[in-house]
């Protein structure tokens, strides 16, 4: 097997949050990383973080078919192959149905679902001029449970869940693997900013752990899919949830009980 030190890695929607957490853990495993985003100033705060010699940004927006294999050609030209590429890049837009108007439902579905599309499609020929690779595509907990307000997002990340196991019985084939991580509520900074007390205390009711994750948690699950300790899980889809997508209703109750006990 290639040496971890040799290997490289693309994240999409690295510039902050699980992306970059991603990216990092990479890099401190001795990997070198392509970190793509369409937030150039986000992006360039970044690449101050991160070492020049096994890193490199590309600014990038992964609903454009163009820039995708722009942004893949310049990783092979400068890295001189591809091993792994996690899929982050994502929009949300929370609000009812009939409120959720098509743009913001073409632009949600562009970059969420046709972004894991067109990388995985670029990405592939790539990856087999070195025999193999591995590809995790970032979908959520929303792909899983309907909730409220996110019709245009969660339908989104359903859609991804679905394309990882297109992707992965296809290019299994040929010794790429393809597997699937859905994040549940995650302490990033957008979460920090909109998720008020009582939407914070909501999850913590229905998540087994009590507690939201951590950025580097999502982080260490995605490595290992991409790892070769991976290396015989294909289109797999795991959540990172505390718990959440197993629980229904009732922990609240059940914690009630249990400190009257």
């Amino acid at each position: 097997m290639t040496s971890a030190s040799s290997k490289v890695c693309l994240v999409t929607g690295a510039a902050r949050g699980i992306g970059l957490a991603t990216a990092r853990l990479f890099l401190e495993n001795g990997w070198r990383v392509a970190l793509i985003d369409n937030n150039r100033e986000t992006l360039g705060a970044a690449e101050k973080t991160i070492p020049a010699d096994t890193g490199l940004c590309i600014d990038c927006d992964v609903s454009d078919p163009d820039q995708v294999q722009r942004a893949i050609d310049k990783t092979a030209a400068h890295f001189g192959r591809l091993d792994g590429l996690v899929n982050n890049a994502g929009i949300a837009d929370f609000g009812p149905i009939a409120q959720t108007g098509f743009d913001i439902w073409q632009a949600i579905m562009a970059t969420n679902l046709s972004g894991p599309f067109l990388t995985v499609q670029a990405a592939v020929p790539v990856m087999l001029r070195s025999g193999d690779g591995a590809i995790v595509n970032i979908a959520s907990i929303s792909g899983h449970r309907a909730s409220t307000l996110r019709v245009a997002y969660g339908t989104s990340k359903a859609g991804v869940i679905h394309l990882t196991k297109q992707q992965a019985a296809e290019y299994g084939n040929q010794g790429v693997r393809v597997n699937c991580v859905c994040p549940g509520p995650v302490d990033t900074e957008m979460a920090k900013k909109v998720h008020d007390a009582v939407i914070r205390q909501s999850y913590h009711d229905s998540i087994p752990l009590n507690r939201y994750g951590e950025e580097r948690e999502i982080a260490e699950a995605i490595y290992f899919l991409i790892s070769d300790k991976a290396s015989y899980i294909n289109g797999q889809v795991l959540s990172v949830d505390g718990g959440f997508e197993t629980t229904g209703i009732g922990l609240p109750d059940l914690r009630a009980k249990q400190g009257n006990t």
